[in-house]
């Protein structure tokens, strides 16, 4: 089977290069920005035509959440157009899409876990054009599977649980904000989870949208301190309300996704974010020696 990897060098694509690179029974292709731009249609073509994939999975986004305010036409060329050009050339060459997406497609109002038949609303430049990228794929090839995703770390790049690990150690307080909800998603999970679609029979059956994400609730002040424990760090952590930490773009204060459709229908097991989140620091520590 061979198979396409857009944004490669991000969290997750650095996973999927670990999972499915390592996979005998694949014929991978990793694409990072510079090795190929989904925003460029003409290449799209080329490269699909030269390769004829099986499977596409994109991984590239524009997720600079703040700078997106400012930086809108950039967002929504690799975010909406170029989530787009990338359906259009899966449908060319009948390709498998398998696209990620995000939790900031919801405006955070609800107080109970998101499903996927619920409405969208992101107030977010970036909740905004990750939408548009979803609605473009499903319109332009239904059969595509449109994954969305929460609050994602990794041992790779650069992102939440680094940050803190960090700080953690380096500071003795730290002021965390406590009224933003969600899923931690570990990216390795991420990636094992569409390495099993890859690889099951009845991928081609499968179809529309799905949320993925570790189990259990907790804000980013619990996050914080769960990882200032696991590395058993003394940072005196405060939680804040986000008013006292405001960003340019705005977060949904509630965001937690319900994964029971990808559960019960794809029989994907999924772990607690906590017991997650040690696995990584773990690799974190060793990668450190």
């Amino acid at each position: 089977m061979k198979i396409a990897v857009t944004g490669s060098n991000g969290q997750v694509g650095k996973e999927l290069q670990l999972l499915l690179g390592n996979d005998d029974q694949l014929e991978v292709v990793f694409y990072d920005k510079t090795s190929l731009d989904i925003t460029n249609s003409l290449k799209l073509n080329k490269e699909f035509a030269a390769h004829k994939f099986d499977v596409c999975v994109n991984a590239a986004a524009y997720t600079a959440v703040d700078k997106a305010e400012e930086d809108y036409d950039t967002a929504f060329d690799v975010n909406a157009q170029g989530a787009e050009n990338l359906a259009r050339v899966c449908e060319l060459f009948n390709t498998k899409l398998i696209h990620i997406s995000t939790d900031f497609v919801f405006d955070g109002e609800k107080q109970s876990p998101y499903t996927e038949k619920d409405q969208t609303n992101p107030i977010s430049a970036y909740g905004e054009t990750k939408l548009v990228g979803e609605e473009r794929v499903l319109k332009v090839l239904p059969l595509s599977i449109v994954i969305r995703t929460s609050w994602v770390y990794s041992h790779f790049g650069n992102n939440f649980v680094k940050t803190m690990k960090r700080l953690t150690k380096e500071r003795d307080t730290l002021s965390v904000v406590n009224d933003q909800m969600g899923n931690p998603t570990y990216a390795a999970d991420l990636a094992q989870m569409i390495h099993h679609l890859i690889n099951s029979d009845g991928l081609a059956d499968v179809r529309g949208l799905y949320h993925f994400s570790n189990k259990g609730n907790i804000s980013w002040y619990d996050f914080a301190e769960a990882i200032n424990q696991l590395c058993a760090n003394n940072c005196s952590i405060t939680p804040i309300p986000s008013v006292e930490y405001p960003t340019p773009a705005a977060r949904p204060k509630y965001s937690v996704m319900d994964t029971s459709k990808i559960e019960s229908e794809l029989g994907i097991k999924i772990l607690p974010w906590k017991e997650r989140l040690a696995q990584c620091l773990q690799i974190l520590d060793k990668n450190e020696l």
